[in-house]
């Protein structure tokens, strides 16, 4: 499985590096600028990723904003929505309002933060990755 992992904070990206590295290869992305333009090139080589987990709160450009961006890019290759990357947004911001824009802009699963690795392996499960 290939990984893009965006999350600006170190604590975090190290803890879900790790974590997420068992399941195959995985890049990180410190904002969200950097995430879209991981994406993109991983589109153009032909190896795109399986999973997406964003962060919401990021500098440069926010999870949602790289979401849509995802999504806009899939859309303008030709993606169709079965083939397009699963994206866990992982996250602080529990609220219905967060929750619901980040489905609204098409994830897949939403993670609050701490995550839980028994509850992320089940979504991961739920999502046909593992």
């Amino acid at each position: 499985m290939r990984i893009l992992l965006a999350e600006d904070d170190f604590v975090t990206r190290k803890f879900m590096m790790n974590f997420l590295s068992s399941y195959g290869e995985c890049d990180a992305a410190v904002d969200g600028m950097e995430a879209v333009d991981a994406y993109l090139m991983a589109l153009e080589d032909g190896e795109p990723y399986d999973l997406a987990c964003l962060d919401i709160m990021m500098p440069v450009m926010d999870g949602y904003q790289v979401l849509r961006s995802i999504r806009d890019l899939e859309a303008d290759h030709g993606i169709s929505e079965e083939e397009q990357v699963k994206v866990i947004m992982t996250t602080a911001l529990n609220d219905e309002e967060n929750v619901k824009m980040a489905f609204d802009l098409g994830c897949s699963v939403y993670s609050g933060k701490p995550i839980n690795k028994e509850k992320f392996d089940q979504a991961l499960k739920k999502l046909g990755l593992i």
